[in-house]
């Protein structure tokens, strides 16, 4: 099958993102059952041609009921789309129906450009929840946070308004204000926020240079990723004159995105073996990936930031380099979304994006509702942290299994330094501001261990990425 597979969180839509065609008027076609008819369809769980004439029976009957009967006159349209959406969601939370509008969106959202306030949002329980705001985008300047739940857009309620609607009307022309008004977990009042809409050019990679450690921050993982990290690496080789000590790779609040680009990143660092593989209901569907044979820094020591935001193709990237000790991972317990999406279009009546396959790192691990645990943990504040949801927290999710084990291979090569680098921040310890460096208690304890390492004696293959994991801790 040749249809993009990537991995998301399901329903997210970026705020903003430019509009595309309609989708073209549905029909239906049904018949009448009794009521005892069906009571008798929905008690039975059969497959068979029978059973499923009775049921395609039972939706007609309701439709027509609800087109006849309902409080205000409802389309075919809207109750069909309902119908697909809610056969979906049903599911897992991230397959979805798209019609050809929200199906443009997220073609415009993977090319890494878009309109809006570069504010990535999720429906639940009639709800908008913040999944994340995009780095040095309106929505981040103006300090909202994952986790935060828009309860009004310009001073109108839109509590049970529809994802697609409510993603609607945040979006509009570049330099036109907007007041959003937010819930946040343990504030006491509602926040309220202004912005200025612009159009978002998405900034997937930034880097720095702190003295000979390089820091390179990964936003989200789109058709731009990879080659921009190999471009900020060279950057950051060039910065320091060829005297690049570590890196720092930040994968915080990085909600996810394409698998290809998950499987380059994570080859730009693995010189040999698995990066990810997936299984899927048939066996033939079932694919794996491994390394190129080059690894771009040549060896460097390498911390990888994580927290509670890091999901879907940033944990691919994190197990990977966490099962083949390839780097330290420092921060909080990953989402633990371990399922694959495909996205399969319908020609002129947009897209499924339907769950097809589970994935396992290379030791094996499946991390759905589960997440990566840190081989060093570090919390951003001495709070609790603000992003309490994870994947285990949603419905309908699918069930962990298939894995041969759900710890990563046991590390005996962190540094000494690791055992001292405190959990939370002490109690003088500055509020965090994203363009203060020093105030970033995570990064600052990441750059203390990545240091140590480079200081500290390296094995002669400290670049092959192999050490951990072995043929027999493999899956096929």
């Amino acid at each position: 099958m040749r249809f993009r597979t990537g991995l998301l969180l399901g329903g997210a839509f970026l705020a903003g993102i430019a509009a595309g065609p309609q989708i073209s008027q549905l029909s239906y076609v049904g018949g009448g059952l009794t009521p005892h008819a069906l009571a008798e369809s929905l008690a039975k769980d059969s497959d068979s041609p029978a059973e499923n004439f009775r049921l395609l029976s039972l939706f007609g009957h309701v439709l027509e009921q609800v087109k006849a009967n309902y409080v205000e006159p409802v389309s075919n349209r809207d109750l069909i789309i309902n119908a697909l959406n809610g056969m979906l969601s049903g599911l897992d939370p991230h397959s979805s129906y798209m019609t050809e509008k929200q199906y443009g969106d997220l073609q415009v959202q993977t090319k890494g450009e878009f309109g809006g306030l570069g504010l990535e949002v999720q429906g639940e329980d009639n709800h908008i929840r913040v999944v994340s705001p995009v780095d040095d985008t309106p929505a981040a300047r103006a300090g909202i946070k994952p986790g935060d739940f828009i309860v009004a857009i310009d001073g109108k309620n839109i509590d049970g308004l529809p994802l697609d609607e409510a993603v609607e009307r945040m979006r509009g022309k570049p330099d036109t204000k907007i007041t959003l008004t937010l819930i946040r977990e343990k504030t006491p009042k509602p926040i309220v926020v202004t912005m200025t809409r612009a159009i978002i050019h998405l900034q997937v990679i930034r880097s720095a240079l702190y003295d000979t450690v390089g820091y390179i921050r990964i936003a989200q993982f789109n058709e731009e990723t990879a080659p921009g990290l190999e471009a900020a690496y060279r950057k950051l080789k060039a910065e320091s004159h060829g005297r690049l000590s570590g890196l720092v790779v930040d994968l915080r609040s990085d909600p996810g995105g394409l698998l290809n680009q998950a499987i380059e990143v994570g080859s730009d660092f693995i010189r040999n073996g698995e990066i990810v593989s997936t299984r899927a209901r048939h066996p033939q569907d079932s694919q794996r990936w491994d390394a190129h044979g080059t690894d771009i820094t040549g060896g460097l020591p390498i911390v990888v930031l994580i927290n509670g935001g890091s999901a879907s193709a940033s944990e691919i990237v994190a197990g990977a380099l966490q099962d083949h000790q390839r780097a330290v991972l420092v921060g909080e317990k990953s989402f633990g979304k371990g399922s694959v999406q495909t996205i399969l279009p319908i020609p002129g009546d947009g897209a499924l994006r339907l769950t097809t396959a589970r994935y396992y790192t290379p030791s094996g691990r499946s991390i759905q509702g589960l997440g990566i645990v840190p081989d060093v943990t570090v919390h951003e504040s001495r709070d609790d942290p603000a992003y309490s949801i994870r994947e285990a927290d949603l419905a309908h999710i699918i069930k962990n299994q298939g894995g041969n084990t759900t710890k990563p291979p046991p590390r005996t090569d962190l540094p000494a330094i690791a055992a001292t680098i405190p959990a939370e921040p002490p109690a003088n310890w500055p509020s965090f501001d994203p363009t203060k460096p020093a105030t970033d208690f995570q990064l600052q304890q990441g750059l203390k261990i990545v240091r140590a390492m480079a200081a500290g004696p390296r094995s002669a293959d400290a670049g092959t990425g192999t050490g951990a994991v072995t043929e027999a801790s493999r899956h096929e």
